[in-house]
């Protein structure tokens, strides 16, 4: 089965997971065909090394077609007809996500702190289908015009684009955001858009003649393009998701959708602390949520990592028939169950992962110093580097301020040195050169976070065989599932006693460390990961139908004709020569001679298949024919002798000679 991977670098990624997911599904399932399609957000490396990737940008300006002089004339008779077209087909689209909310804005509005002001309490449910369906329809009308004429990256950024976007925020229904929408605030707007709507322009979809960004009349690139592959899996929603959604129009392929983090809700966090405006933050908001719920309604499967991006793609507009949840997959070959006796102290907690706010190391803090109040012989080990926001490392040095307060050195005695309960660390350093020896440093794993995706830390320490203490946030109630204690966030009391209650029991550690392991082993692997995909894609080919290959004949109706090109015909390698004639044989997916449809009789779209000659007529008589009893005049049917490709006997048998 040929599948495009559809991915895109630099996104969003609330988990982590996407890549390192992506190359453990392509290493994992070798009896599929992989192409990777990704789109950068910047001029970074592509990811797959060793492998092919077609890779786009969506940063920069995408190179200008070159057209000879006739060309260019034609397409300046050409320009106005594409001009009339694309304000149609933009202002669908516009419309479709300025007037009305699409399913699931609300949720949206709620993670974006009422960035998304919407449209009237009134509005039925056939008036958001209405509105769906137009932002399809004007989404739709923008590819054909990209594959007619490969004019929609000039055209999204042109003035009749601001213009149109600037008459759909004035109507009645447009959120009272955008009425308030300046030129600068429609100019930043358009440029999103075109960033976001630059897959509609792209050269991935072999088969577009007379595009100006697509191949040639009659070429198809290598390998044939998005046409060619039997499914696309979309590995987040968003811009990748678009040449999917394309495929699926145009060639009718099946789209797979897999998302293991909420990426509209991603957006809206990431927007609502960006200075933006509050315009360009609802209309740039209105079209994800919109895009989002068009992903979701195409989709053959929609593939969620948790149960909490389930309900959040449930309330933006996924069938919860289409639904299949499948967890992140993470090797578990390097984490060995850690006795408790071997940790250096039985009363040390650790905290693993990115420093940043959403972590809520303030609470930590917080509630250890309740913690070595009642233990003083605690210690708090803290292991992680700051994250890549600009205010990480600040939130870094503000904790190591607050630990410094919280807990001034002292000393056993006059003659020993101070030492501080908590300690800063870094995966790869001295006392913790990898993950696996912070877990095994420690005795309970504590998980302060306020938000939280697919919490891998937690994971790790499950397979590790240890005891964990975690905040009620994201997925950590479904990854853990009994095997440790929860607690509500930002509550540093409720955190403190749990954390107690697990150091002062060390046979009660024993046990959910063990539960926890068998828990993560059972769930979270990279096996179970890799088969569970497998079987969906195995259920998407059993119930698509039958879709011809480019330039496969057809039979009455439009529909493919079976048994059109035998099965021959995809012999890998190179047939040694064709029968009759000595002549080399033509390259892999060619039909030999002895093979080609004959003409049809009957005019019913069945061409006849004329056999290859019969032994008799191939052989030459060497020696006088010895007489044959009379059971031999029944020929029992003999068993085909397939031929390897390339090799000198096989060429024999296909010219008819004796081996």
């Amino acid at each position: 089965m040929r599948i495009a991977l559809l991915t895109e670098s630099g996104a969003l990624d609330a988990s982590g997971e996407t890549r390192p997911w992506c190359d453990r599904l392509v290493r994992g399932l070798t009896g599929h065909e992989f192409e990777i399609y990704t789109l950068a957000r910047g001029p970074e490396g592509a990811p797959y090394r060793g492998r092919t990737v077609r890779t786009a940008p969506l940063y920069g300006e995408l190179p200008a077609p070159l057209m000879w002089r006739p060309e260019r004339r034609r397409a300046r008779a050409r320009g106005r007809l594409a001009r009339r077209r694309f304000a149609a087909c933009f202002a669908d689209l516009v419309a479709g996500f300025v007037t009305v909310r699409a399913p699931g804005a609300r949720a949206a509005e709620e993670a974006g702190g009422g960035a998304f002001p919407g449209a009237s309490a009134g509005a039925g449910e056939e008036r958001r289908e209405d509105q769906a369906d137009r932002f399809a329809a004007g989404l739709h009308g923008l590819a054909e015009l990209a594959r007619a004429q490969g004019r929609l990256p000039g055209l999204l950024r042109s003035e009749q684009a601001v213009r149109l976007l600037e008459a759909a925020c004035r109507a009645p229904g447009a959120p009272r955001a955008a009425h308030g929408a300046r030129v600068a605030d429609l100019l930043a707007v358009t440029e999103e858009l075109e960033r976001a709507l630059r897959p509609l322009s792209l050269d991935w979809y072999g088969d577009a003649p007379g595009s100006a960004y697509a191949f040639g009349a009659g070429d198809v690139p290598a390998g044939g393009g998005l046409a060619a592959v039997d499914l696309c899996h979309a590995a987040t929603g968003g811009p990748a998701a678009l040449p999917g959604l394309l495929a699926k129009r145009f060639f009718g392929t099946p789209l797979l959708l897999t998302e293991y983090g909420v990426r509209l809700r991603e957006h809206y966090l990431a927007r609502a602390g960006a200075r933006l405006s509050a315009p360009v933050r609802s209309l740039l908001g209105a079209f994800e949520t919109a895009l989002a719920a068009e992903t979701y309604a195409q989709a053959a499967l929609v593939v969620p990592g948790t149960a909490h991006t389930r309900r959040w793609q449930e309330r933006c507009g996924a069938d919860r028939e289409r639904l299949r949840t499948i967890h992140p997959g993470m090797d578990a070959g390097g984490f060995t169950a850690v006795p408790d006796a071997v940790a250096d102290h039985s009363t040390t907690l650790v905290w693993t992962g990115t420093v940043e706010p959403a972590k809520d190391l303030v609470c930590l803090l917080h509630a250890f110093a309740r913690v070595h109040r009642a233990e003083p012989a605690a210690t708090l080990r803290i292991v992680g580097a700051p994250g890549t926001g600009p205010e990480d490392a600040a939130y870094l040095a503000h904790c190591r301020a607050l630990a410094a307060q919280l807990f001034p050195d002292e000393a056993a005695d006059a003659c020993s040195a101070g030492d501080n309960p908590v300690s800063f660390e870094e995966i790869g350093g001295p006392e913790a050169p990898r993950p696996q020896d912070a877990y095994a440093a420690g005795a309970v794993l504590v998980l302060s976070s306020v938000a939280e995706g697919f919490p891998r830390s937690l994971v790790e320490a499950m397979l590790s065989g240890r005891a964990t203490v975690s905040t009620d946030v994201g997925a950590v109630c479904e990854v853990i599932g009994g095997t440790g204690l929860v607690v509500p966030p930002r509550n540093p009391r409720a955190l403190a006693d749990a954390c107690l209650a697990l150091l002062r029991d060390p046979g009660r550690r024993a046990r959910l460390g063990a539960a926890a392991r068998a828990r993560a082993l059972e769930l979270f692997t990279v096996e179970q990961n890799v088969a569970a995909f497998r079987g969906i894609y195995l259920e998407l080919m059993s119930r698509t139908p039958c879709r011809p290959a480019v330039g496969a004949p057809l039979g009455q109706g439009g529909a493919p004709r079976l048994f059109a090109r035998p099965a021959e015909a995809h012999v890998p390698g190179r047939w040694a020569a064709v029968r009759g004639t000595g002549q080399p044989a033509p390259p892999t997916g060619r039909t030999p001679s002895w093979a080609d449809p004959g003409p049809d009789p009957d005019g019913d779209g069945a061409r006849r298949v004329d056999p290859p000659p019969a032994e008799s007529e191939r052989l030459p008589t060497t020696s006088p024919a010895r007489p044959q009893p009379a059971e031999a005049a029944t020929a029992r049917p003999q068993p085909a002798q397939p031929a390897a490709a390339g090799t000198a006997a096989g060429a024999d048998r296909q010219r008819g000679a004796r081996p």
